[in-house]
């Protein structure tokens, strides 16, 4: 194996290779820090500029455009309160108030490193583990999936704030727009009221970009005093501490495997893995009244979880042809473009290949870091423009990002209606997460739901004695019980106090 990999960073140590994956990490970056704008988009428009390439060097720019698309989605999120792709989400929770304390360099550099090491943790891992790990990605049919699910709604709780029945409600809420649209399997129209643009349901960017962005925009059009605040730079700190990051590592490592192991799971992706680490690390942390306010965990966890879900998608894609996400089919097709025959032989056939898209991703995510922190100073200077002038400008861009998902104006329309549905949310003090949340996860858990239902002709009694199925219920009762039992004590402690 060391000898394969030598030989792949030999294929990708050329001018040729390492120039295509500079603009590849470069393109993937703007890609990503434009909501709306995703790393999906980006290998879609640059795929057919590979087809002249040899393989290696037409996967090297994919590569770098996908790690640069999903690390790009940090800049807004932590400037902005923009998540610029769903796996950025949760980074937004504790990015943008670091912004707003003068900590956005701070900020950055926990992401930063956090993306970077994370990273290379499941390249890693994708090397060492991949066939083993894919064939046990296999094992899991839709009783198993199923059951996942229903265990990261249970993160809801975490995720509600003050009033765990505000954040039931906006989970609830989440649920029922993921239900608008053609049925999965089956595609009868459901919730459409005769509109045809609303047979596809509603897209999750829009819905992101509304939620988080055109919502915040609302917020502040109301400040007129406040309207044209900017951020002092030179009260913006960048010095972070080696024993700061240090501090960090058992979130960082923990964060790092669930985005990894999330990452393996087809259909999932870093768009739940952020929000499932950043729960996780707030329900395990000492004070999670810190987290939402401001607090470097947050960043870490987030950050940390969506960039080792780039590893972990990558593994049924190399050891089985199975792509996990939107992506990772770019992906398929880009090595089905060159000839390569993704699948359990794919290694023995194209050791060569497969090693120098390794190597590639290895170097995209170290240049990815690089060009984040030259142009950390570069990017926390948008703080310095006033909102009046900044804020018309983002909502030119949501707008722009909307349209371009699927070239129709009814993503713009959506976008505005999930704009006003966040901005009443956060007038009511209802979490915006738990909607989010509930959107994404719906309609997994419905999919695997009505397939197991098929599978097993209508009989519940599998979902509760598949032995993987039934351990995550399990988990699922432990962990509503134990969430009850925490809140009960800190009733009790307050009524004391």
């Amino acid at each position: 194996m060391f000898d394969m990999i030598l030989e792949g960073f030999n294929s990708v140590f050329t001018f040729q290779i390492i120039l295509l994956i500079v603009v590849g990490v470069i393109l993937g970056l703007i890609f990503g820090s434009i909501p709306g704008l995703t790393a999906t988009m980006a290998i879609a428009i640059c795929l057919p500029i590979t087809y002249g390439m040899e393989p290696v060097a037409g996967m090297s720019l994919l590569m770098g455009l996908y790690i640069g698309g999903v690390s790009g989605g940090l800049i807004p999120a932590i400037l902005l309160k923009l998540p610029g792709t769903p796996s950025s989400i949760a980074t937004t929770f504790d990015g943008y108030p670091m912004a707003q304390k003068g900590e956005a360099g701070k900020a950055f550099s926990f992401a930063i490193v956090a993306s970077c090491l994370s990273g290379l943790i499941s390249i890693i891992a994708l090397i060492i583990i991949s066939p083993p790990l894919g064939r046990v990605a296999l094992e899991f049919g839709p009783f198993e999936f199923f059951a996942i699910v229903v265990f990261s709604l249970t993160l809801i709780s975490s995720l509600s704030g003050d009033s765990i029945i505000k954040g039931v409600l906006s989970g609830a809420l989440g649920l029922s727009f993921a239900m608008v649209g053609s049925a999965p399997i089956d595609a009868f129209p459901r919730f459409t009221f005769g509109f045809s643009s609303l047979d596809a349901g509603f897209d999750l960017l829009p819905v992101l970009i509304g939620l988080f962005a055109v919502s915040e925009i609302l917020i502040n059009a109301e400040k007129r005093v406040k309207d044209n605040k900017s951020t002092r730079l030179d009260k913006i700190s960048y010095r972070v501490k080696m024993k700061d990051y240090f501090a960090q590592k058992w979130n960082f490592l923990r964060s790092t495997f669930i985005g990894l192991g999330i990452g393996i799971l087809p259909g999932i992706g870093g768009g739940t893995a952020n929000i499932i680490a950043y729960a996780t690390t707030k329900n395990l942390s000492k004070n999670p009244e810190k987290y939402g306010k401001g607090t470097s965990s947050g960043v870490v966890a987030s950050e940390s979880s969506n960039n080792a879900a780039i590893g972990g998608a990558l593994v049924p894609l190399i050891s089985l042809g199975i792509p996990g996400d939107t992506v990772t089919a770019m992906l398929l097709g880009g090595l089905v473009l060159h000839g390569v025959q993704p699948g359990p032989m794919l290694i023995q056939n194209n050791g060569d290949i497969v090693y120098g898209i390794f190597a590639a991703l290895i170097i995209a995510n170290i240049l990815m870091a690089l060009f984040l922190f030259l142009g950390m100073k570069g990017f926390v200077r948008l703080l310095s423009i006033p909102q009046a002038i900044l804020l018309p400008i983002i909502l030119a861009l949501c707008v722009v990002g909307a349209f371009g998902v699927n070239n129709r104006l009814f993503d713009v329309g959506a976008l505005f209606f999930f704009g006003v549905i966040g901005y009443f949310m956060i007038k009511a003090k209802m979490p915006l997460t738990p909607l989010v949340l509930g959107f994404i996860l719906g309609p997994i858990l419905e999919t695997n739901l009505r397939r197991g239902l098929m599978l097993s002709e209508g009989d519940f009694m599998p979902f509760l004695t598949q032995p993987i199925a039934a351990g995550f219920l399990l988990l699922t009762v432990f962990s509503v019980a134990t969430k009850i039992y925490s809140n009960r004590k800190s009733k009790k402690h307050q009524k004391v106090n």
